[in-house]
């Protein structure tokens, strides 16, 4: 696809903060989930091992799905777009069984298994042609800002979600058969904004059929992958595997925060999503100038710098119990300082999601974006199958704490494997024009 080379976002922002409501979507859902989605579970379900292990199916749907459906959207030709016919049928139908979570999860373990299943099914579909709508209309060289951009979206979302509409989960609601409960409000509600972000994703982007004749020649997902493994060039092998590592720490912690909120740090049902709040404040903070930065100073050195600082986060967060026992912090100041360290964590860790995706936009071309889109997602939900199982079972033999050291390991590692990483800077040549 020709591209005409600028060096400024301005002429760029209208189209991705639009393009961003696809973002907000999942940055809407997806803290909402991870925090209670284990508070359901555990009505049915004393090992958290065993919940860790529940809350990888999603990930095992999206591990397939994410991959197969961005492909299939880099060769699909209609009259709305390539990625737009998957959008305007999947996201809605995820926000129907998104908004049915807490309503399955008074019925039965089954049930809401099956939501589960269902809603993963639709959200994984939605997420591959979501995520490659960016990099069909930005030039690669802006890309890290544009990314910026979006995951400013996703975290003005998550704070909507973790901080607004959490606080639902509160208010009592009588349900017919069920009585008077509580932790129901915020996920349907939630289903409506996404119901709303995909009417005006409908009507505000427009994709350019015409764009696509000169392009159709396809690529398979086989032709890419070998590729990335046998060309001398092992920068985006490296990218992948790197995502893998700190995917796994994130992923290991995440499930678990909702509980170890209300456990350790004696939290309310409300404020238990405060924690991944805080990730989404630093996300919505942070996101455009950690675009900027990696624009100016590098994506390599930006994330490196980044990772550096997550694993002595983490290190903190390890600490945090002990320290502030010992300093004889009330409970009130525990969760105050508990919360400072996660938007701190959010600080770097936007950082990272940031400019790794531009990496590998970087190294693609137009005809395999949704390919390249499809095996970050695939690494990275790789890594969120693997990790909540080991990280249940680190719990049960060791306790909560003992999550974030093994966290900060894998961040560590990142680190190290990211130092041998030698493309995919908003200077390099794209492989768009060639």
């Amino acid at each position: 696809m020709a591209e005409t080379k600028q060096s400024s976002m301005k002429g760029y922002y209208k189209i991705t903060f639009l393009i961003g409501l696809g973002f907000f979507t999942m940055g809407l859902m997806d803290p909402l989930y991870d925090t209670y989605v284990p508070i359901f579970l555990d009505r049915y379900v004393s090992s958290r091992g065993v919940i860790g292990l529940i809350m990888t199916l999603d990930n095992i749907f999206a591990i397939f799905l994410i991959p197969i459906v961005a492909a299939m959207s880099d060769r699909t030709r209609t009259r709305i777009g390539r990625r737009m016919p998957y959008i305007i049928v999947t996201l809605p139908l995820t926000a129907l069984a998104f908004g049915i979570i807490p309503f399955s999860a008074f019925h039965s373990l089954w049930a809401l298994i099956a939501v589960i299943f269902l809603l993963n099914v639709f959200k994984q579909s939605a997420r591959g042609p979501v995520v490659a709508l960016m990099p069909d209309i930005i030039p690669g060289e802006l890309r890290s800002e544009a990314n910026g951009v979006i995951n400013t979206m996703g975290g003005i979302a998550a704070i909507v979600g973790t901080i607004g509409l959490a606080q639902l989960m509160n208010i009592e609601v009588t349900l017919p058969g069920i009585g008077t409960t509580d932790q129901v409000l915020a996920f349907p509600l939630a289903g409506l904004l996404v119901v709303l972000a995909a009417v005006m994703l409908f009507f505000f982007i427009k994709e350019n059929p015409e764009s696509y004749d000169e392009h159709d020649d396809k690529v398979s997902v086989r032709s890419s992958l070998k590729l990335i493994l046998s060309g001398k060039d092992k920068s985006a092998l490296l990218i992948l595997i790197s995502l893998l590592c700190w995917f796994i720490a994130y992923q290991g912690v995440l499930p678990f925060i909702g509980l170890y909120s209300i456990e350790y740090l004696q939290t309310t049902p409300g404020s238990a999503a405060l924690a991944a709040g805080m990730v989404g404040i630093a996300y919505a903070i942070f996101a455009i100038p950690s675009g900027i930065i990696a624009h100016k100073r590098g994506r390599r050195l930006t994330i490196r710098g980044s990772l550096a600082a997550l694993v002595v986060v983490l290190l903190l967060v390890y600490l945090h119990i002990p320290i502030t026992q010992l300093l004889g912090f009330s409970v009130v100041m525990q969760q105050i300082t508990f919360w400072l360290l996660m938007f701190l964590f959010g600080t770097f860790w936007v950082s990272v999601v940031t400019n790794s995706f531009p990496m590998l936009w970087q190294m693609a071309s137009f005809h395999d974006i949704g390919i390249y889109t499809g095996l970050y997602y695939f690494f990275s939900q790789l890594a969120a199958i693997l990790a909540p199982p080991i990280t249940g079972v680190i719990i049960d033999l060791f306790g909560f704490r003992a999550i974030f050291l093994f966290a900060s390991l894998f961040m560590l590692i990142a680190f190290i494997l990211m130092g041998r990483v030698t493309g995919g800077e908003p200077q390099d040549l794209s492989t768009e024009a060639q």
